[in-house]
């Protein structure tokens, strides 16, 4: 889970760089000009398929862990000790992870998607600028997106730290840096992906 998860977090931060290049305000000059380099490039494509590999396997071993701690305890405790012993969202990383999934599906199918197929059938690449303006001038598509990265934000507070803990990095002398740190990635990184949708809502980007 750790190794994987860090792998996806620096897939976020690359992510999170070429999203950020709406904020030219150039008319996505330089975000299609990112996007064609992500999509055309062999060796990131050749990456791209070790994410998907990478990002299935984060789920199953999610999945696996979720279903051997609820195996081990049948019986559920009498009395919850709430947030005295873990924080709400350490103990829902099994939920947030679900929403993200759903998130991630939802983008899948409206950008990363018709854009793979359009240059499969020959077509060439879409101006995935000018899709993110369309879909994002629908409310309920900016709601989804802001509830994905609120919970990607809540998957990142535990999971950040969580992944150098399990790896032996989590020490105490490290601990409130690593610590943090996560926090601060878990904050200004879904900030940015959820001003993405925001701005071409409210007209900020054009």
């Amino acid at each position: 889970m750790s190794l994987t998860g860090l792998f996806l977090i620096v897939f976020l931060v690359v992510h999170c760089y070429i999203n950020a290049q709406i904020f030219y305000n150039d008319g996505g000059t330089r975000f299609d000009e990112a996007a064609h380099f992500m999509g055309t490039n062999f060796v990131i494509r050749t990456v791209e398929i070790g994410l998907f590999a990478f990002l299935i396997l984060h789920i199953i071993q999610g999945l696996s862990l979720w279903f051997k701690n609820r195996a081990r305890r049948s019986i559920k405790y009498a009395v919850s000790a709430g947030n005295k012993t873990s924080a709400w969202y350490s103990r829902s990383m099994a939920l947030l992870g679900t929403l993200i999934l759903l998130f991630l599906i939802i983008h899948l199918f409206k950008f990363w998607g018709p854009n793979r197929l359009s240059q499969l059938t020959g077509n060439g690449e879409l101006k995935l600028y000018d899709m993110m303006k369309d879909e994002f001038s629908h409310l309920w598509v900016v709601i989804v997106y802001l509830l994905g990265v609120i919970s990607l934000g809540w998957h990142l507070v535990h999971g950040f730290y969580s992944a150098f803990q399990t790896l032996g990095l989590g020490t105490h002398r490290y601990k409130q840096i690593i610590k943090g740190i996560g926090v601060a990635f878990s904050i200004i990184v879904p900030l940015i992906f959820a001003l993405m949708p925001i701005s071409f809502y409210m007209g900020w980007v054009s």
